[in-house]
């Protein structure tokens, strides 16, 4: 196999509880231990004279004969990376040096989309940071499931990573959300690479072995996931992710972003990467959106959750929402407002680090006797925590449809009109 010339599969037969007298080929000798009588008898059967935990001396001997080759070639390689011009690159690379050049990039990012004020998806938005970071950040190696130019997560200038050439930062993984996931969480644990990649929200049930993997390994990996919602219109129910925010969000160490703006998504791009122990999602949207935050120079995403505006600082009315929806709910903020109702907008582009806050931070967002209203795109599951379980929920509790994504929005009473109309029946 080692010689061959194509990709080799070596087939090895096995039996299971092999050598065991009466469990061999059967489940038992699977989930359970064999027992004191059943180990005695193998060891008959295969010849193993030795007591338990004990190596014999030729095995013994043999293991530590390829520890002491490791050792020489570990030290040759240490030699000749002393000896070379280019180590100082090399570990600067591994330090992930490049990262110290991200604040001024992100800050120079949010002021660019504060002057321009574009209606942009968030996809959009994403692709623009990209542009910025990645000749500043060596260390970044994008890839996607061949979803590039809807993923945005490709820049024009670094090559394409391939067989005869290591030297680009661009990965086209095919059509294999898995393999994707699993090869990010390889690039991780080498050291010296970021790795970020791209798909559908939808397909990340694809890529939710890795992404287990990797938030149990504590992996730095960043995976951009676009098409976010009902929000990507005709493609359909089987496009349309609804549970899969709150089946992320239910993964321990994996952080789940979904920004509802350029600065949002510019700030969540500057979290993702100071994750220095953790996987992150990125769900963004296909569909455009307007600008809702002032220039500001603090990061408020890495809060998780913020007031994005108020009329009171004791609200009567909450509204909860992230992604495409804060510009929902920001609309029957202002038709609140219009009407006198003391009302509090809190963008939520980060449950998973909201709940890492100080206790008075997070009582200061979600402690509060006025009415509470959540809008997101997907299932309620989830945010129950943060209300109380007696809010109005806003959102989906059904697979979506085929349709322009206006139509579905209103279809599925994600509209302002919709939060309004159960505003005022619970003031009443």
């Amino acid at each position: 196999a080692q010689k061959a010339n194509k990709p080799t599969l070596i087939s090895c037969k096995t039996q299971i509880g092999f050598g065991a007298p009466t469990k061999v080929n059967s489940a038992s000798s699977h989930g359970s231990p064999l027992g004191a009588s059943e180990i005695e008898g193998a060891r008959k059967n295969l010849n193993w004279p030795h007591a338990p935990f004990e190596i014999p001396s030729e095995i013994l001997h043999g293991w530590r004969n390829i520890g002491m080759k490791g050792q020489l070639a570990f030290q040759g390689w240490t030699k000749r990376l002393n000896a070379s011009p280019k180590r100082q690159v090399f570990e600067s690379a591994l330090a992930l040096d490049g990262l110290k050049a991200i604040g001024p990039v992100i800050a120079d990012l949010k002021q660019t989309f504060a002057q321009e004020k574009n209606k942009l998806a968030t996809r959009q938005c994403s692709g623009m940071v990209l542009e910025k970071l990645i000749p500043a950040v060596p260390e970044l190696i994008g890839g996607s499931a061949d979803l590039t130019g809807s993923n945005n997560t490709k820049i024009k200038g670094p090559a394409i990573v391939s067989a005869k050439d290591f030297s680009g930062q661009y990965i086209h993984y095919g059509v294999r959300e898995h393999g994707m996931a699993a090869i990010m969480n390889g690039l991780a644990l080498h050291g010296g690479i970021i790795p970020y990649s791209g798909t559908f929200l939808v397909f990340s049930d694809y890529c939710r072995p890795s992404l287990r993997l990797a938030a149990l390994m504590k992996q730095r990996v960043i995976h951009v996931m676009t098409h976010d919602s009902i929000g990507l219109g005709e493609d359909g129910p089987t496009h349309q992710p609804v549970e899969h925010l709150a089946a992320l969000r239910a993964i321990p160490n994996l952080y789940v972003f979904r920004p509802c703006d350029g600065i949002e998504t510019a700030e969540t791009w500057e979290t993702a990467l100071n994750l220095k122990s953790a996987p992150s999602v990125m769900a963004l949207t296909r569909q455009g959106l307007p600008l809702l935050n002032e220039p500001r120079s603090e990061n408020k995403v890495t809060r998780g959750a913020y007031i994005l505006k108020e009329t009171s600082n004791t609200p009567r009315v909450t509204l909860y929402a992230s992604g495409s929806e804060v510009e929902i709910a920001h609309q029957a903020y202002e038709a609140l407002a219009k009407d006198g109702v003391a009302v509090r907008l809190v963008s939520v582009p980060c449950l998973d680090l909201f709940w890492e806050q100080d206790e008075a931070y997070i009582k200061g967002i979600a402690c509060n006797d006025s009415v509470k209203v959540v809008v997101e795109a997907g299932i309620r599951q989830g945010w129950e925590r943060l209300t109380g379980g007696m809010e109005i929920f806003i959102g989906m509790n059904s697979f979506g449809a085929s349709a322009p994504y206006q139509e579905l929005y209103k279809h599925f009473g994600i509209t302002a009109e919709k939060i309004l109309e159960a505003v005022r029946s619970r003031l009443k």
